[in-house]
């Protein structure tokens, strides 16, 4: 049966595309990025570009898909027909399949620390060889990935309504409880605020053209643009609504959950006299220690697990979507089957990223192992090449007229901001986008 669905209301919306946005970048990536590149100076700096870079790329993909009122690979082809253009949607399907690949790995690891966390199986360890032994056991990573795919697929294949805008209807506000139950805990510990003032304070000797170009690239990286899932999500978005205004509140709350997870994480890591530079094992390796210092400390680090996991699901939900979305073209009776058939796909095609860490941990590609190499694909390549696309189609190829009837419709802004976006788009967020992939790929 033709249906294309819709969101209930704006807030559903809202809530879904903020899920999206919000996830392994805003949670686990700033963090430590943030621990490595100058605390409160770099924090600046991603501020100003997510306001002038990723808040551009987010309306752009928006006026994709609310315009045609379609999925990705079909938007394009109404919005440009009879042109290459839809291989734009193509590459973000596959983008996608790729990317949940290998981030349906992680999403185990945090499955399997959240059972290890409740059954007592964590503190009182050596947490960097507990992380080690556990991603290198093959049996127990591929059972967490397929369970943490099997929740994402179930949610997906009851439809928008009925399965994503319900799971991030309770994942979302959860989020933000836990984090202020965490923060709250996180900042009564002795010597917290020399990790707030690590966070916020700017120390702008300490930035440097890496850490600029870090900034740059978490700007978009951590608002889930680059492969139109914000596209396929806006296609179900009422045209009586705010791009503008729902594009400014996504932005800013991911903005915020980024510095909820600063204030969670830096104040009891300093407290502890632990390094803020750890790297990607803050999350699995410092963390542990920290909550086995407080008092209910294995009831805080559960609950940590738990909010990262509903971040990490909802981000998966949106990539599975697209993918689904591509395939059913609005035929509602198919989304249950496509959503297995697909969802089942991507965790078979990511068993080798799971078992990279393990006994397929010999096997590389171009010096490395599996995880990593899609990784670099997606995060390098992909990703910005996307981006550019989209900022270029949308800056270019959409025609200016319908492009200014998107942008106002439902909403209350005028001209000036229309072109204002329109020149960021346009001419700023190009060039950025391909000073960041030159960079990415070590040409820059």
């Amino acid at each position: 049966m033709k249906q294309h669905e819709q969101w209930t209301s704006k807030l559903a919306f809202i809530l879904a595309a903020a899920g999206s946005a919000i996830g392994l970048g805003a949670i686990w990536k700033f963090p430590y990025v943030v621990g490595t590149s100058g605390g409160g100076a770099f924090f600046l700096l991603f501020l100003l570009f997510t306001f002038i870079i990723g808040f551009p790329l987010l309306m752009a993909e928006f006026v994709i898909g609310r315009g045609a009122q379609k999925e990705a690979i079909t938007a394009y082809r109404i919005l440009a027909p009879g042109s290459k253009w839809p291989w734009l949607g193509r590459m973000g399907v596959a983008t996608a399949f790729i990317l949940l690949s290998f981030y349906s790995v992680i999403g185990g690891w945090v499955t399997l620390y959240l059972y290890k966390s409740v059954t007592g199986q964590v503190f009182g360890q050596d947490y960097s060889a507990l992380f080690g032994s556990s991603i290198s056991n093959s049996a127990a990573v591929v059972l967490a990935q397929f369970v943490f795919m099997a929740i994402t697929i179930f949610v997906v294949s009851r439809g928008v309504k009925s399965g994503i805008e319900v799971a991030n209807n309770i994942m979302m506000p959860a989020l933000f409880v836990m984090f202020v139950v965490l923060i709250l805990r996180s900042l009564t510990l002795d010597g917290a605020m020399k990790g707030v003032e690590f966070f916020l304070k700017p120390d702008f000797s300490s930035i440097t053209g890496e850490s600029v170009l870090f900034a740059l690239g978490q700007s978009f990286f951590s608002l889930s643009v680059g492969i139109s899932v914000m596209a396929t999500y806006s296609s179900y978005l009422s045209k009586e609504e705010s791009l503008p205004k729902s594009a400014t509140t996504i932005v800013s709350l991911n903005v915020v959950i980024s510095l909820l997870a600063g204030l969670a994480i830096f104040p009891g890591v300093f407290s502890l006299g632990l390094k803020p530079t750890e790297g990607p094992g803050l999350l699995f390796v410092v963390l542990p220690a920290v909550f086995e210092k407080i008092v209910f400390g294995q009831v805080f680090f559960v609950i940590f697990l738990a909010l990262f996991l509903f971040a990490t699901l909802t981000s998966a939900f949106s990539m599975l979507e697209i993918i689904v979305a591509s395939i059913i073209k609005d035929d509602v009776s198919e989304r249950a089957k496509w959503s297995w058939i697909m969802g089942i796909l991507i965790f078979l095609a990511g068993v080798p990223s799971a078992l990279s860490m393990g006994v397929l941990g010999d096997i590389t590609l171009f010096g490395k192992n599996i995880f990593d190499s899609l990784d670099y694909l997606v995060s390098n390549i992909l990703l910005p090449l996307g981006a550019l696309f989209i900022a270029l189609f949308v800056g270019f190829r959409y025609p200016k007229n319908k492009l200014y009837d998107e942008f106002t419709s439902g909403a209350t802004v005028g001209r000036k901001s229309f072109a204002l976006w329109l020149l960021l788009i346009r001419y700023v967020t190009p060039i950025v986008i391909l000073i960041v992939f030159l960079n990415q790929i070590g040409l820059f």
